[in-house]
């Protein structure tokens, strides 16, 4: 009589942690994407002032188009610029007080384009706009050297920003093309960098004063 085999265990896998398997992928996705975020940024921020600027969507660029507008004599009374507000030019021996000074009436041009020389960036308003919006500019100008605010009788956008050789116009306050635009430019964009803000005229009114600094 044959003998019966004994029966064989029937081998059941254990069940794939499918849930556990999902969320460690979910994990390194998430963490491949802030590292490569980071990776991203910080290439941008290795990034020359100049190429930052020339990213920003809708800026002029006169240093490349216009270089010949971007005299730096010092001349005194009042002087003709190709561009309002001004990016460069001839200019008063005088600069305006740029030491993140908020100026409640306009300037002289003369005077601000020599703070432009020395590194400035000159944030211009259009008279009655918002209070709100005028506030939100201040905040990013006050007791900031080397940079400046004034409201400005001539322009076609509610805000322009300009540094030497650029300029970037905006309909509103909360743009964040104006940060970066500061950023990018504030004293960089001088080519007198390292000359003072502080110490300039201080008075407002479009009129050149005389004398002052040379």
């Amino acid at each position: 009589m044959a003998r019966k085999r004994a029966a064989r265990p029937l081998s059941v896998g254990r069940p794939r942690p499918w849930a556990t398997i999902a969320a460690f992928a979910v994990v390194g996705t998430f963490t491949a994407g802030i590292i490569g975020y980071g990776v991203y940024a910080s290439s941008l921020a290795d990034r020359p002032w100049t190429d930052k600027l020339a990213a920003i969507d809708g800026i002029t660029d006169y240093v490349a188009q216009k270089p010949a507008w971007l005299t730096q004599q010092h001349k005194p009374g009042s002087l003709p610029y190709e561009v309002t507000p001004s990016v460069g030019g001839d200019h008063n021996g005088a600069w305006q007080n740029c030491s993140g000074t908020v100026y409640d009436a306009p300037i002289a041009t003369e005077h601000a384009t020599h703070s432009l020389e020395h590194g400035a960036v000159w944030v211009t308003y259009r008279p009655g706009l918002d209070a709100g919006q005028v506030r939100k500019l201040a905040d990013r100008v006050q007791g900031r050297d080397y940079t400046l605010m004034s409201p400005h009788d001539q322009l076609t956008s509610n805000v322009t920003v300009q540094a030497w050789g650029y300029q970037l116009a905006v309909d509103s306050a909360d743009d964040a093309r104006i940060d970066t635009f500061i950023s990018a430019a504030r004293v960089k964009a001088g080519p007198e960098q390292g000359a003072p803000c502080s110490g300039g005229n201080t008075a407002t009114g479009t009129t050149p004063q005389q004398g002052g600094q040379q």
